[in-house]
């Protein structure tokens, strides 16, 4: 049987990320493929002649960032972070560091 990823949301939780159960057997899948489907506010008439909105649909690509950052040279994924609207790595991990000392001293 093949499997499919299935992106899900769980209920009755604040976390707005959602999650996909993969099967021991199985692997993440290192790129997922999404279309965006959006009514564009024309109908066209259906089977039996009612208005059925027209949808347009866009295909997306998602990538693993872990493999990424694996398989490309720091420079390299650093400039793709930066086109995800993201900082370079050393960026975040200073910004990262400043959060754990504040949420350190906190708990002192």
């Amino acid at each position: 049987m093949t499997w499919y990823p299935e992106i899900m949301y769980e209920d009755g939780i604040s976390s707005k990320i959602p999650f996909i159960m993969v099967p021991p057997a199985e692997q993440m899948p290192p790129l997922l493929f999404i279309f965006a489907s959006r009514e564009t506010g024309e109908t066209e008439p259906g089977a039996d002649g009612s208005d059925l909105p027209i949808v347009e649909m866009n295909l997306h690509q998602y990538a693993d960032m872990a493999i990424l950052k694996a398989s490309l040279a720091s420079d390299v994924f650093d400039q793709v972070r930066n086109a995800l609207g993201l900082e370079s790595v050393a960026a975040a991990a200073k910004k990262g560091e400043k959060i754990n000392q504040s949420i350190r001293k906190n708990l002192e």
